[in-house]
């Protein structure tokens, strides 16, 4: 029976080729066009690929944190407005240096040099250490520094280092209290963060630390927004060379292998490739940022259009062996799986769209460059398959006759898909309930993931940044700034009373606050007047703002002198448990708001907006994928006229997501971005299996011909080319595991794993629930009249 059925598939074509009968309504045919003048559509080609070269060079990297929270919500305003009122945090190097013998003679005098020394380097506004601290002004005098110029020695020095190590200005913010971790905070000029001279700037930062302190047994490390944003920068970069090169291999090889002529592999592979540059050419020109998410729209493009170009071959390769021409081979491959590619284009184009649904301007720009994406692959692929198969395919009848007879590799998948297909029609209604049954359990599971969200899964783990994040969260209270903004009523101003007794009392319940340490202020100043100068006036407070650098003054006081932030620092911890600490200091600081009406009290920072919007993005995210469901299910209900098309693909494109959710839920891991936004686009792709099965069902479903027949004819006939679509798709999406960004590798392996479960649910789910449906179709009808 087998050999019988690329015969069957032939007649089909002839009868069924009519736009009447399509389910893209004619769509398409948008492939025929260019295969009726290919050289003329070639040279086309050619210009369009050099204007996307172009358009790809024009493409930037977005590499900033707070990229993900970016919206035009109330919260992220204010905080863009506190960044530019205090422009520190996004331009601060933090540089780390630890050790036992941190505070050894030899040692410190080597860390002073290095401090003076980077302060040398290019791009620098200003440094921060503990050897900016000063001494109690004397009166009439400039304050002296803490550190004098020699440092004394012996029993002195021990002394001297007790004093240090009890230095309120720097205890617990600059030094650790063990005095084995010291924080250096060097600002950059924001012209240099925002340009190619941070990678210049940083690495000049590191040959410092290895000439100054290479010889002191200290490890030294660098953090801070500007260094998480190069290594960001370098991982997009790399990223992306990356997944292009091992997505086009895993392509061509496995093409190749099953092929075996170069002509099918490059009608096969090609197209995907070219839709790569194309689309990422268009996104260009279209001026789309590279970011985290948009770095997988290399292999996204490939998942859309491999899937596709591999049926079209595979219909058409089934063509010449049957005996037609190359033109007429091409020609019913576009017109019989054609409807199917559009389908599948369309759903995956629900997908991007559920995506505009969200909060966050970074998924939003994703799911529009998805659609973009989606919409040049589905014409690149319809329009280049059978131009290049038309172009390059040769000697049709030697080919006919060589792989009527020798065809090993396909005939073993349709022996496989054959001998599923049997299994799964022989008791259809019970292995129906048992899919039932397994995907509501699975949904279970699912239903109980939480959101999660933690800033160091945004930056490479396998860098500095996060390793020296850690250990500022381990020795100083945490690397993450949360700050207070406090803006004066008019008529107030700094000096005032009112207003400094406002700010000493926003910086009391900071400090007190569970979970918040490292508090800074123009409080912390005039705490340390009052003790060691024995002046708490404001004459003497002006007088030492007056001569702090600019630059200091500027990360607690705006140039206008109308708002001032009391700056604290939290751990990098999972947004669940950051949250509880942000609303209890928010509630605890409405005492000061009560009690100080007219200014206006806020807590924000990126730890804050991340730690408020996560969960609720996630979640908004994750019931737009719920509404997705049915949405696609209607969709393609309505493409094949049958309501028992739409039922049927509903198990088969839960059951990818379910099931990705159960792995995540086995894993300890929640519902981050990377994994929602994997698991919405992955089940538009998922279904293409699905879709493409279900169109050659429609086929095969002839008044005479029983549905356990047409099941298996389908399956054998689209089955092989479903198989090794999957196969390469899970391997150009799973490339990205060798990223340094976990949000790619989770939104990779996830992605890969969603696309292995979907074929799993075409072949074990969607065979014996689609026929169950077309048997009960036939009972409620009473007719054998085909139910698709």
């Amino acid at each position: 029976m087998l050999e019988k059925h690329s015969e069957s598939e032939v007649h089909v074509d002839k009868v069924e080729q009519g736009p009447a009968s399509s389910i893209a309504f004619g769509l398409e045919r948008i492939g025929l066009i260019a295969v009726r003048a290919p050289i003329v559509s070639c040279i086309v080609l050619l210009v369009l690929i050099v204007g996307a070269v172009f358009g790809i060079h024009r493409i930037k990297i977005d590499d900033s944190l707070s990229q993900l929270f970016r919206s035009n919500t109330p919260e992220f305003r204010q905080y863009e407005a506190v960044t530019k009122k205090f422009p520190a945090e996004e331009f601060d190097v933090l540089v780390v240096v630890e050790g036992k013998t941190l505070l050894a003679r030899n040692n410190l005098e080597k860390l002073r040099d290095f401090v003076t020394d980077m302060q040398l380097v290019e791009g620098t506004r200003g440094l921060v250490s503990l050897f900016s601290a000063r001494q109690a002004p004397a009166p009439g005098k400039l304050p002296a520094a803490l550190f004098p110029a020699e440092l004394p020695e012996g029993a002195a020095y021990d002394k001297f280092i007790e004093g240090v190590k009890a230095n309120e200005i720097i205890r617990g913010k600059l030094l650790s209290e063990d005095g084995t971790l010291a924080l250096i905070v060097l600002s950059l000029d924001p012209e240099v963060v925002a340009s190619s001279k941070l990678t210049k700037t940083v690495g000049d930062i590191r040959a410092l630390m290895k000439e100054d302190l290479s010889d002191t047994g200290l490890n030294v490390q660098l953090s801070g927004v500007p260094v998480m944003q190069l290594e960001i920068r370098n991982a997009v970069e790399r990223d992306g060379l990356t997944y292009n090169i091992l997505g086009i291999l895993a392509g061509c090889v496995i093409a190749i292998i099953f092929f075996r002529k170069i002509s099918f592999m490059v009608a096969a592979a090609f197209p995907p490739m070219i839709a790569i540059l194309l689309a990422l050419g268009a996104l260009g020109w279209a001026n789309f940022n590279l970011n985290m998410f948009l770095n997988v729209m290399t292999p996204l493009i490939m998942v859309i259009s491999f899937s596709d170009s591999m049926q079209l071959t595979f219909a058409a390769r089934d063509r010449l062996i049957a005996g037609q021409d190359k033109f007429t081979a091409f020609k019913n491959a576009v017109l019989v799986v054609g409807p199917a590619c559009v389908l599948t284009h369309g759903t995956a184009g629900i997908s991007f769209i559920a995506l505009q649904f969200s909060d966050s301007d970074l998924i939003r720009k994703f799911g529009e460059a998805g659609l973009a994406a989606t919409i040049i692959a589905l014409v690149a692929v319809l329009s280049l398959v059978p131009v290049f198969g038309v172009l390059l395919v040769r000697n049709e009848k030697v080919f006919a006759t060589k792989f009527q007879s020798a065809d090993a590799g396909v005939q073993a998948l349709r022996n496989f898909c054959y001998w599923i297909a049997v299994r799964m029609v022989g008791r259809p209604g019970l292995f129906s309930l048992i899919a039932v049954l397994f995907v509501a359990g699975l949904g279970v599971i699912y239903a109980n993931l939480e959101p999660r969200y933690r800033l160091a899964d945004q930056v490479p783990d396998k860098r500095q940044a996060v390793a020296a994040s850690d250990r500022l969260d381990a020795k100083l209270t945490g690397a993450n700034p949360v700050n207070v903004l406090i803006q004066f009523p008019k008529g107030e101003s700094l000096y005032s009373p009112e207003t400094l007794q406002t700010i000493a009392d926003v910086h009391a319940t900071v400090e007190k606050a569970a979970g918040v340490g490292n508090v800074w202020s123009v409080e912390t100043l005039r705490r340390w007047l009052a003790e060691k100068a024995g002046s708490a006036d404001v004459a003497t407070l002006k007088e030492y703002v007056s001569v702090i650098p600019e630059h200091l003054v500027r990360r607690f006081i705006d140039a206008e002198q109308d708002a001032v932030v009391v700056a604290g620092r939290v751990p990098d911890k999972d947004s669940s448990q950051l949250l509880p600490i942000v609303d209890k200091l928010d509630s605890e600081l409405d005492a000061v708001r009560k009690k100080h009406p007219g200014y206006e009290v806020a807590v924000t920072g990126l730890a804050a907006i991340a730690a408020r919007n996560s969960a609720g993005m996630i979640e908004k995210l994750n019931r737009g994928l719920t509404v997705e469901f049915a949405l696609v299910a209607i969709f393609i209900g309505l493409a094949f006229r049958s309501w028992v098309v739409m039922f049927a693909c509903i198990l088969p494109g839960i059951f990818p997501v379910v099931m990705s959710g159960t792995v995540l839920w086995a894993m300890g891991e929640g519902l981050q971005f990377a994994s929602v936004v994997a698991l919405t686009v992955s089940f538009g792709l998922g279904l293409s299996a699905t879709i493409h099965f279900l169109n050659r069902l429609r086929l095969e479903s002839k008044p005479g011909v029983g549905s356990a027949l047409a099941v298996e004819r389908a399956t054998v006939l689209v089955g092989p080319a479903l198989i090794l679509t999957t196969l390469v798709l899970a391997c150009g999406l799973v490339v990205t595991v060798f990223s340094d960004l976990p949000s790619l590798r989770l939104f990779g392996w996830l992605s890969a794993f969603s696309m292995v479960m979907a074929l799993v649910a075409d072949l074990f789910i969607l065979r014996p629930t689609a026929m169950w449906l077309i048997n009960l179709h036939a009972k409620l009808q009473g007719t054998d009249k085909p139910a698709i």
